[in-house]
């Protein structure tokens, strides 16, 4: 029986955590990666690569559900944005061969994947978040730079444009359908939370983003913020058929310690290997619950744990192995 991160790319250090966490618990470590390019880092390192369509194909969720029949894959881990609405629709599909997607219930993908929606959830909830409006409300109230331009649907932090001159502001508006945002004051962190099958969140890990490269944190460190905890606490109660891992982005003033939240992903950050090492064992609950024993959690993660991600590269021989 194995457990598969799907839309693998880049997340070889998502695989590596994943058959740590089967070897501590006596489980065959096997990882399977799935993924629209072999040609990926993750799919090298993993046990068995498999190739399917990309994600927005209609064939995406059936051939992953041949990949699970076929190899007893227990967890479906997701990594990207674009594949959720997919998998959350699918979740009975992929029970019925025995497997379980940490993935959040279909209401709680569109809601947090439309800034929109996403908005209008965090002010109904009163919870703190960034002024946020209309391209022609923007305009006509005349505010003051610095703002944030952001695609309605966005992902990774493509297409999203800081501004600073009201030149700026038009070109980037120009490029589809976007909100536009004030900018947050303060310091970035990204809190990862765990959420269990009664949308319970069972404990959460609060780091700074020190340096951001492509969307993904570079450099973070783990910080113990008892109010950032609360808060993504209340995020993700304000989300029924949340469940798995998801990550709350924000801004904190160390001013006023005032709090903006200008993301919600339902999903596994880039960033998440950092509260793993700080030992937050969000990946041995997932693995313990998918295979019906009794899940442990000891959430004593340590405050303070620096992660600086760098570049590396896999090299395959001729066959396509990794040459070690």
């Amino acid at each position: 029986m194995s457990v598969l991160v799907s839309s693998a790319g880049r997340r070889v250090a998502l695989v590596e955590i994943v058959r740590a966490v089967l070897e501590e618990l006596d489980l065959p470590p096997r990882v399977v990666a799935a993924d629209a390019a072999l040609l990926s880092a993750a799919c090298a390192v993993a046990d068995r690569a498999a190739l399917v369509p990309p994600c927005t194909d209609p064939d995406f969720v059936p051939s992953l559900i041949e990949i699970c029949r076929e190899e007893q894959i227990r967890l479906l881990i997701p990594t990207i944005d674009p594949e959720l609405p997919a998998l959350a629709a699918a979740r009975a599909d992929f029970a019925a061969v025995g497997t379980t997607v940490a993935v959040s219930a279909p209401e709680v993908v569109r809601t947090t994947s439309d800034k929109r929606l996403a908005h209008r959830l965090l002010v109904r909830h009163g919870l703190p978040t960034v002024e946020q409006d209309e391209v022609a409300t923007v305009r006509s109230a005349g505010w003051d730079f610095p703002l944030v331009v952001k695609p309605v649907a966005g992902s990774a932090s493509e297409g999203v444009h800081v501004v600073t001159t009201r030149t700026a502001f038009e070109a980037a508006v120009e490029s589809g359908d976007v909100v536009v945002q004030r900018h947050a004051r303060g310091e970035e962190y990204t809190v990862d939370c765990l959420v269990d099958n009664f949308g319970q969140m069972l404990g959460a890990v609060p780091r700074r983003r020190l340096a951001v490269r492509g969307g993904e944190v570079s450099k973070g460190r783990t910080v113990d913020v008892p109010a950032l905890t609360q808060v993504a606490g209340d995020v993700c109660a304000a989300l029924p058929g949340a469940f798995g891992v998801l990550n709350v982005q924000l801004f904190l003033d160390p001013d006023d310690g005032s709090i903006s939240i200008i993301e919600v992903n339902p999903r596994f950050g880039g960033g998440y290997p950092l509260s793993h090492a700080a030992g937050a064992p969000f990946v041995r609950w997932l693995i313990q619950h998918a295979w019906g024993r009794r899940a442990e959690l000891d959430m004593s993660w340590r405050d303070g744990v620096v992660m600086l991600r760098f570049d590396a590269a896999v090299f395959l021989d001729s066959d396509g192995k990794p040459i070690s």
